[in-house]
């Protein structure tokens, strides 16, 4: 039986600014406490003890924090030092919970999203390097649970000229003994909320690790993804951070929804957050 020390529980903020992208990951799992960097070019993982893991209105991972108000990082590590604060405005939520009806039942992982699109103002020091963040946008989703799942994939870009964020996810839930393919996508476009969703009739038209295409009822979403092979990280399996996947935050892709057959959004980026897990 998988009991209550059995889970993880991780935030993702990504930034973006000037062509350049940093996502980090702080959480939990029962084997310890970790914060995750992605860069354009490698990924990072700082493991932490538990007793360096406080969870209130600020998450702190040793001498690091975490809230929708902005980040603050003093990391010094062997293979990465990383100090300097951002700071967060303008958030975007969403209306309730991405998961919808599936937030009452116990899933292997449940996901959430805390802001679509935010303004950043800050700087960091990455080995060295200063990258300055001012001006750039932001993205914050979290996940927990037992397990990631066993086949999945996961889009993410607001890095676009006209206001825009778009996440989706496609993966195989285990749900009661039964399996099926679940999809949840937020389409956060000038000021308005568009939910595609299992839990509202979206038709997965295909998902290949080039092309994702998403149906329900009027509104059509095609993304035409470049793969990028991505770096390591660990993720969870059964409350561990045993599993390795890999995750890029520098993908490239084009994005186009349309109502109909009229195309309400059509734009590329080479800033996209993108895994592809489908063993």
């Amino acid at each position: 039986m998988i009991g209550p020390r059995s889970k993880f529980e991780g935030w993702y903020y990504k930034h973006h600014a000037n062509g350049k992208s940093l996502a980090l990951i702080p959480g939990r799992a029962s084997d310890g406490a970790f914060v995750m960097a992605i860069t354009d070019d490698r990924s990072y993982h700082i493991p932490y003890p538990l007793i360096d893991y406080h969870k209130s209105d600020i998450l702190k991972v040793g001498g690091n924090s975490f809230s929708p108000d902005g980040i603050s990082l003093d990391i010094h590590h062997p293979e990465l030092t990383l100090t300097g604060e951002i700071a967060y405005t303008d958030l975007t939520p969403i209306h309730g919970d991405i998961m919808g009806p599936f937030r009452f039942f116990p899933m292997e992982c449940s996901h959430g999203i805390v802001s679509m699109n935010h303004n950043l103002c800050g700087a960091v020091t990455l080995n060295g390097e200063m990258q300055d963040f001012a001006g750039g946008k932001g993205y914050i989703e979290s996940d927990s649970g037992r397990s990631f799942p066993e086949k999945y994939t996961w889009v993410q870009c607001n890095d676009f000229k006209q206001g825009c964020s778009i996440m989706v996810s496609v993966a195989k839930i285990p749900f009661y003994g039964l399996k099926f393919w679940g999809c949840i996508c937020v389409v956060w476009l000038n000021g308005r909320e568009y939910r595609l969703a299992t839990y509202k009739g979206v038709k997965i038209l295909h998902c290949k690790p080039d092309a994702i295409a998403l149906k329900q009822g009027k509104y059509r979403l095609d993304i035409t993804i470049n793969p990028h092979t991505g770096h390591q990280l660990p993720a969870p399996r059964l409350g561990k951070m045993n599993h390795i996947i890999r995750e890029s935050v520098s993908c490239s892709a084009r994005f186009r929804f349309f109502e109909g057959e009229n195309c309400l959004f059509d734009e590329a980026s080479s800033c996209v957050g993108y895994e592809w897990e489908m063993g």
